[in-house]
């Protein structure tokens, strides 16, 4: 069902943080802001972002023949250059001004924006670093995703799990996301002593991650979608670097078009979306 975007709520208000939130994102990693839009925000974007990703989603298969990566969620990326209502939402200034209260920078870029729809029964998200996949230089948190559940999210339907204070090690290894990645991290995790960080979740509340915050999900035990709308930001300014995995060399080439590495990220795809 298509809405005029020019009905649908801006999102242009301010979301107020405390310094106390600001340094608890700092030192944990991650934090959970509620109420980050409201109910009647939260339902008028769930129908149109519903909409795109059914219309664009292309997995087809049944659960049984995926692998871990694909029974975890339905992928649809980028719907903010392909549906009008969807592009409201995902360059809104309320949200870009968290990511950039929280990195304490003073102007934010998008990197993209995916709809992840874990399915009635559809499996865990397995442990793994988001940077892995991304080839941006970063200093510090200079790159976080928010992560908006578009429905009620209790734990056991797919909630986020986070590794507080994993953030600090950097980078931990080559591991997409997949069952090695999971047991592997799983390790560092228990071994290093991480506090696992979970909660549920009612539509409209947000998380906030650093990309290279270790972080995992439990599969969907019930039989409703887990619906999930992400944007991912980074510190205007960030460079890029020669990519040294296939997924950095394709993120590259999708996400950051004409960039070359060494560039600053700041593609005709990543337009500044809050500035002070």
């Amino acid at each position: 069902m298509s809405r005029d975007p020019a009905v649908l709520p801006p999102l242009s208000s301010d979301y107020p943080l405390g310094q106390d939130q600001i340094a608890a994102f700092q030192r944990d990693g991650h934090i959970l802001l509620p109420h980050v839009c409201s109910t009647e925000e939260v339902r008028a974007y769930r129908e149109v972002i519903s909409d795109a990703t059914y219309r664009y989603n292309t997995e087809t298969r049944p659960m049984e023949e995926r692998d871990t990566y694909g029974r975890a969620f339905l992928q649809i990326m980028n719907l903010w250059t392909r549906d009008e209502a969807a592009r409201r939402y995902v360059l809104s200034r309320r949200f870009a001004k968290i990511a950039a209260d929280l990195m304490g920078v003073d102007a934010v870029r998008l990197y993209h924006d995916q709809a992840l729809y874990k399915e009635g029964g559809g499996g865990h998200t397995p442990w793994h670093q988001d940077h892995y996949y991304w080839p941006l230089k970063s200093k510090g948190i200079q790159a976080l995703t928010m992560w908006m559940p578009l429905v009620d999210v209790p734990i056991d339907m797919g909630a986020l799990t986070f590794a507080s204070g994993s953030h600090n090690e950097g980078f931990l290894g080559h591991l997409e996301i997949s069952d090695k990645s999971h047991d592997e991290f799983d390790r560092v995790v228990r071994s290093r002593g991480f506090p696992v960080v979970t909660a549920p979740m009612a539509a409209g509340d947000a998380t906030f991650h650093a990309s290279w915050l270790l972080h995992s999900a439990p599969g969907n035990s019930s039989p409703e979608t887990r619906e999930v709308m992400t944007i991912i930001y980074f510190a205007d300014g960030v460079s890029t670097f020669e990519p040294d995995n296939e997924h950095r060399a394709n993120d590259l080439r999708t996400w950051l078009p004409g960039v070359n590495p060494g560039e600053p990220a700041a593609s005709e795809l990543n337009p500044v979306v809050f500035r002070r």
